[in-house]
């Protein structure tokens, strides 16, 4: 997909594990005045330790709307069509304009904190500079890996900017491996104010507007039915990755939080 009289940016976002490393790629098309297709531009940043999947594939749309904005050669084009397979970008970057500053940056529906502010701020500072510079900017999903020569650069960029991770973490998150063979899903462990026994995976702090700790962990309680299950949840309370404790959570699975900490076990105590 491209649209004539306009600059077509193609994006894409890679992140590999051990270590957890993610890098980003940016092709610029346009159609010349031949009626052909034509590469412009085509970069590949440094990439980011620690990185995320959804992290590079935001990071990426920023960055080429940066550039695009930056390059006075492409002024001319008062039209940007940005292009990624990402869902999360894609399907979410008018909520970032119009909903989430409304809602503190919050889910309007569960109250549950979004992720990635400060990128999604960022992005909001470009989106109101090209408005200003009247310039119309879109973001479209693309379903990745299709035959689409631009998605394919942008793929190979991003994966050459992950093997060269100059860049700092985006967030500060850090892990710890799993005991558990399953994987994280989102909503597995059912919020019932009951008292759990976890270890904490992974602990990353959500800054302003946010203020808030993030983990991921493991359910070690034998006698729940929960019992090996990974998920997320919410907590004021700062806990340590590879520790075990005892906790009480709420009662609202959409919005889950650690209501009470009840104590910190040894790690041959769990439940």
């Amino acid at each position: 997909m491209l649209f004539e009289n306009a600059l077509n940016i193609y994006t894409d976002g890679s992140m590999f594990s051990g270590p957890r490393v993610g890098g980003i790629g940016i092709v610029f098309v346009i159609i010349n005045d031949s009626g052909d297709s034509q590469v412009v531009n085509e970069f590949a940043y440094p990439g980011y330790r620690q990185a995320t999947s959804n992290e590079m594939e935001l990071e990426a749309c920023i960055k080429s709307l940066h550039e695009a904005l930056g390059n006075t050669d492409l002024q001319r084009y008062s039209r940007i069509a940005i292009f990624t397979d990402s869902r999360y970008v894609a399907d979410n970057y008018k909520n970032a304009m119009f909903v989430w500053p409304k809602t503190q940056w919050k889910n309007r529906s569960t109250g549950r904190p979004i992720l990635h502010v400060e990128q999604w701020k960022r992005l909001l500072r470009l989106l109101l500079r090209a408005q200003q510079e009247r310039r119309r900017v879109a973001i479209h999903w693309v379903k990745g890996h299709k035959n689409n020569p631009y998605n394919k650069a942008a793929d190979k960029a991003a994966k050459r900017s992950a093997t060269n991770p100059l860049n700092k973490p985006l967030s500060t998150v850090s892990v710890r491996r799993k005991t558990t063979d399953r994987r994280t899903a989102i909503g597995s462990v059912k919020m019932l104010g009951q008292q759990l026994v976890v270890r904490i995976i992974t602990t990353e702090y959500l800054s302003s507007p946010h203020r808030l700790w993030k983990y991921k962990y493991e359910v070690l309680s034998k006698d729940s039915k929960y019992y090996g299950n990974v998920d997320e949840i919410f907590s004021e309370i700062l806990l340590r990755d590879g520790h075990q404790y005892e906790v009480r959570v709420n009662d609202n699975t959409r919005n889950p939080r650690i209501a009470e900490l009840i104590r910190e076990l040894e790690s041959n105590a769990a439940r």
